[in-house]
């Protein structure tokens, strides 16, 4: 029987900038392996043949895609035997040295075999970096406009209610303090991204297992965010593990908390991530009807309609970018890839292999 598999993102192009929460991922865990190098020598192949092999073997995994290619991934975490292998370019900071081991993956190149690419590689790589550029710019002006229409609805909102509803979920949520005497541990993620095809999210396999889901809906403004804060705020207090899931968007604000041991999640469930309940368990908590003034959305209907279209028109322009980038890295791959050494890629796959599957055996 397959164990559990979780996927998210633990960095993405975001309106702020590329942001990372990988090491909040990694914590906790007994053994790292550093893939380091270009990647371009394969280290998602590697990744994706060690979750092939393990993937039927009753274990749990987390998957962490890679935002900048929808086929990529950044990361793959062991749960149950504290592993994980890190692939990604941003640097793992908060870590013992003693939990890391370093594979050179740029030792799989022969770098002689691209002297005669040098200037298109470095012209390439300039592409690369452009349009990721062009893509945090679109993204930063669509914020710029996201937040007047923030404005809108903030001037028309009733806070003395949204406390309440706050509360009162808070309240409904937590009956009770954890039983287990260790600290929690905190998670930070995203369950969406900004990616070469759209933005994409992992919401209904994260939240597959769980029984309640709240799905809060609102407005632009209207303190979804803030509510997701504070429920992270009580879980933690109180005890409990708890998931915290960033905006893909705004990495200061939050999309998701997910609390597992009490089998539930609340999230902002607007769009681009727009979920409608379809199963016993899925509850509306509807910030708009409770804490906004009636009739706003008619009231300013013209200025909410141009707003949204001038911050979408960003968010489309922002992807366009991404796809281009995408192109870029995907000619840079090609070039790379004529002097990759298989054998090599190969052997560091059956290292880690290895290594892992003495962990496993210690399971059984």
């Amino acid at each position: 029987m397959a164990g559990k598999v979780l996927h998210y993102f633990a960095g993405d192009y975001t309106a702020k900038g590329f942001y990372t929460l990988y090491d909040f991922n990694f914590q906790g865990l007994d053994q790292i392996f550093m893939l380091q190098g270009l990647p371009y020598t394969g280290k998602v192949d590697v990744m994706k043949k060690l979750l092939k092999k393990w993937e039927d073997k009753n274990l749990n995994i987390e998957i962490i895609h890679d935002s900048t290619d929808n086929q990529g991934l950044d990361g793959i975490i062991f749960p149950q035997l504290k592993i994980g292998i890190y692939g990604g370019e941003s640097p793992l900071m908060d870590f013992d040295l003693d939990h890391l081991e370093y594979i050179n993956m740029n030792a799989a190149i022969n770098f002689d075999q691209l002297q005669d690419q040098k200037a298109q590689i470095f012209l390439l790589k300039n592409k690369l970096k452009k349009s990721r550029l062009e893509a945090l710019h679109s993204f930063r002006k669509g914020l710029d406009i996201h937040d007047e229409l923030e404005e809108i609805y903030i001037e028309e909102m009733n806070f003395a209610k949204a406390d309440q509803l706050t509360n009162d979920l808070i309240s409904h949520l937590f009956t009770t303090k954890s039983t287990s005497d260790t600290t929690p541990v905190v998670k930070r993620r995203f369950f969406g991204a900004s990616t070469p095809k759209g933005v994409t999210d992992y919401i209904p396999n994260l939240t597959e297992d769980l029984n309640t889901r709240y799905f809060i809906k609102g407005r632009a403004g209207t303190g979804k965010s803030t509510i997701l804060k504070k429920v992270a705020a009580a879980g933690e207090n109180l005890g409990y593990d708890v998931e915290i899931y960033h905006c893909g968007f705004d990495p200061g604000s939050l999309d998701m908390v997910i609390v597992r041991e009490l089998g539930f999640c609340v999230f902002d469930s607007t769009d681009p991530h727009e979920y409608f309940p379809e199963r016993e368990g899925d509850i509306i908590v509807d910030v708009y009807d409770e804490a906004v003034t009636p009739g706003t959305d008619e009231k300013y209907a013209d200025e909410i309609s141009n707003l949204t279209r001038g911050y979408k028109s960003y968010m489309k322009e922002g992807v366009r970018f991404l796809k281009e980038a995408k192109q870029h890295n995907d000619e840079l791959d090609s070039l790379y890839q004529v002097a990759v050494d298989a054998s090599e890629t190969d052997r560091i796959f059956e290292s880690i292999y290895k290594d892992i599957g003495k962990k496993i055996n210690t399971l059984k």
